[in-house]
């Protein structure tokens, strides 16, 4: 496993629950390469979904019987992984693992037959029929469509022939989104803070790399202004009430992951500071214990596992997004290490019900993809 935070005095501290001297000179250390024995674990549980088709979850309003089929019918594309929203991660976690050439040959050339033949330009136009039903609605959003933005998003970053060739072919479907975000996040009146699918702090933070990315100065404003209407004058955020039975996402460290990318440093720091008053400035870790799954063959308990990984990226970035002078940093640190363990040690393919999904939340941190610098 990465030991990829803390000094490693402080590092040693931390893991043997002692108060550490906080620090203040060094800089956090995150990797920037994905170790090659994660690469393969998380690669063939993807390799192995993305073309399975059964066992399948779907869910899209219909107006006739005729419109219900079988899901490699009715989307083209992203039919395999349990579900659409999984599908679409799990090509994203083939593409990044290509793209930072973190696969093995035999992988390799795996990953790049089945991501080909699945993004066709005849299925691409399938996936897009499907969006431009009248019956279409609120269908994946936001999280599906966030994640076919991280997914172009990725396409757009890797200088590469095949990729160019895959973004030609999805650009459409990512335009379409594109324009359906644009369309509804002004009419949000509030935010969606919800640990589950449907949070809205999450799946802006998925957009704005979309939006660096294509260089659509607009699509970013209007996160940023919308986060900033949500969650500029958000105080006292309950994170001792977290995690709920089925989260996978948390809503205050969410939302504070989100606010690193609005606001400057210094006034961060200040947000941070009135939104979760009471996070240590010992250097501790266990201020925030992981989330524990009791059946992890249960698709909703299970959540508990994915709420370990995106806590532990939150944790990374908020601590990275403070002044270097911050004492608060080191806590953040720590408990991301211990959450980054425990989230990562529970993918496996022992059960579907997590094996299908919980390999792209642990790429997204393991491979530190959602940091920018502020």
């Amino acid at each position: 496993m990465l030991r990829h935070l803390l000094p490693l005095a402080l590092l040693t501290a931390c893991s043997q629950g002692v108060a550490a001297e906080p620090t203040t000179t060094e800089p956090l250390a995150f990797p920037t390469t994905i170790e090659p024995e994660l690469a393969d674990r998380f690669s063939r549980l993807a390799l192995d979904c993305v073309q399975k088709e059964f066992p399948n979850k779907i869910s899209r309003t219909t107006n006739d019987a005729e419109s219900i089929g079988a899901p490699r019918e009715l989307f083209p594309v992203f039919y395999g992984c349990f579900d659409w929203h999984s599908a679409v991660h799990g090509h994203w976690l083939l593409v990044r693992l290509l793209h930072l050439d973190a696969l093995d040959p035999e992988a390799r050339a795996e990953a790049i037959a089945k991501l080909d033949e699945n993004f066709a330009a005849e299925n691409v136009a399938g996936e897009l029929a499907n969006f431009r039903r009248p019956e279409r609605g609120s269908w994946e959003r936001p999280y599906g469509w966030a994640w076919l933005l991280q997914l172009t998003a990725e396409l757009r970053e890797w200088d590469d022939p095949q990729a160019k060739e895959w973004l030609a072919r999805l650009e459409p479907l990512e335009a379409d989104i594109v324009a359906a975000t644009k369309a509804w996040l002004p009419k949000l009146a509030y935010p969606i803070r919800l640990g589950t699918h449907n949070q809205s702090a999450f799946a802006m933070t998925l957009m704005l790399d979309w939006a660096d990315a294509a260089g659509d100065a607009e699509f970013a404003g209007l996160i940023k202004a919308r986060a900033r209407d949500y969650h500029a004058d958000d105080v006292d955020c309950p994170l001792s009430y977290e995690p709920s039975g089925e989260d996978f996402l948390s809503p205050c460290l969410m939302e504070a992951d989100l606010m690193r990318r609005v606001l400057e440093r210094g006034k961060f720091a200040e947000w941070l500071t009135a939104f979760l008053p009471n996070i240590p400035e010992d250097g501790s870790a266990d201020w925030l214990a992981p989330a524990v799954v009791l059946d992890a063959s249960d698709g909703k308990l299970v959540h508990l596992d994915g709420v370990n990984s995106s806590r532990a990226w939150n944790l990374y970035h908020i601590a990275r997004a403070l002044p270097d002078d911050d004492l608060r940093r080191a806590s953040l640190a720590a408990a991301a290490r211990i959450h980054s363990d425990a989230g990562v040690a529970a993918v496996s393919d022992e059960h579907y019900s997590g094996s299908h999904w919980l390999a792209s939340f642990a790429t997204y941190l393991m491979t530190d993809r959602g940091w920018r610098a502020p």
